[in-house]
């Protein structure tokens, strides 16, 4: 498995991750918040699925 994301990317992610997951917590208190985990889950491990099926990556080319 590849790294296809970059630094801003995951970093992105894992603002969206927290933010949907602090949902179960505070505010509506909705399960739906649960859903935070895949972005979070994708920023840590620096790979997205949907990124790979489509081509795309956001990191720089290592020489």
């Amino acid at each position: 498995m590849s790294i296809n994301m970059g630094s801003a990317d995951r970093v992105i992610r894992a603002l969206v991750g927290v933010l949907l997951l602090s949902l179960v917590f505070f505010g509506p208190q909705t399960p739906w918040g649960w859903i935070g985990i895949i972005p979070l889950v994708t920023a840590a491990a620096g790979n997205c699925p949907a990124y790979s099926l489509l081509g795309i990556k956001t990191c720089k080319k290592r020489s």
